[in-house]
């Protein structure tokens, strides 16, 4: 009964599986350089092969935690909060949004829009993945598109997911980084000749933080 209580409970997004929760510098993309505090929620199948977090995967190995513990850590530490995960729209984050936004927190969101979404972002960077494409209507809502190359395939599908976009979204094109060596050249020459991207690095990796 306890367990049917706790599972009824994340359905509803009181309480999250919690991967891990930690304050370091944001490294990518259009926040990059900037103090953040990390909430990383368990949970998702769209199953990168490359992914860096493939622990993320599994939410059963993840304890659910409720939103209200999550929120009092966070507002120890930064006003400026980045859910990732793991896939975090896998779960209804509605009721975690609101608990940050009561505390007057600035809330981002890194996800690849493979299911709707839900929550109050101020900040939505949309990392679209080959193996499950990200519903409609999250497309017209990101600020950020941040496509990661792997291949000279990418670039095509960078160009695809940039279609369809709004016109304010910042493109950004990332080596991913067991490749990067390989694909950096590549990734600005082709930012050279097409100057809408911007380049995207893991700066948080060349730091050595988490």
């Amino acid at each position: 009964m306890v367990e049917e209580n706790v599972m009824d409970l994340v359905e509803k997004g009181l309480m999250l599986p919690l991967m891990e929760e930690f304050y370091t510098i944001q490294g990518e993309g259009y926040h990059k350089g900037t103090a953040a505090y990390f909430i990383r929620v368990g949970g998702c199948d769209v199953g990168c092969h490359w992914c860096d977090v493939k622990e993320s995967w599994n939410a059963e190995t993840h304890p659910p935690t409720a939103i209200d513990s999550i929120v009092a850590n966070a507002e120890k530490y930064s006003d400026t909060i980045v859910i990732t995960g793991g896939e975090p729209l896998t779960w209804d984050m509605g009721p975690l949004t609101q608990a940050l936004k009561e505390k007057g927190m600035t809330i981002h969101i890194e996800t690849s829009g493979a299911y709707p979404l839900t929550g109050v972002w101020d900040w939505i960077c949309l990392s679209p993945k080959k193996n499950k494409l990200p519903v409609e209507d999250i497309y017209g809502k990101a600020h950020e598109l941040k496509v990661i190359v792997y291949n000279k395939h990418d670039f095509i599908f960078a160009e695809e997911q940039a279609a369809k976009v709004n016109d304010d979204c910042i493109l950004y094109l990332q080596p991913e980084w067991s490749v990067r060596d390989k694909m950096v050249p590549q990734i600005v020459d082709y930012v050279m000749k097409h100057p809408k991207w911007k380049v995207s690095l893991q700066t948080h990796k060349y730091l050595n933080i988490p």
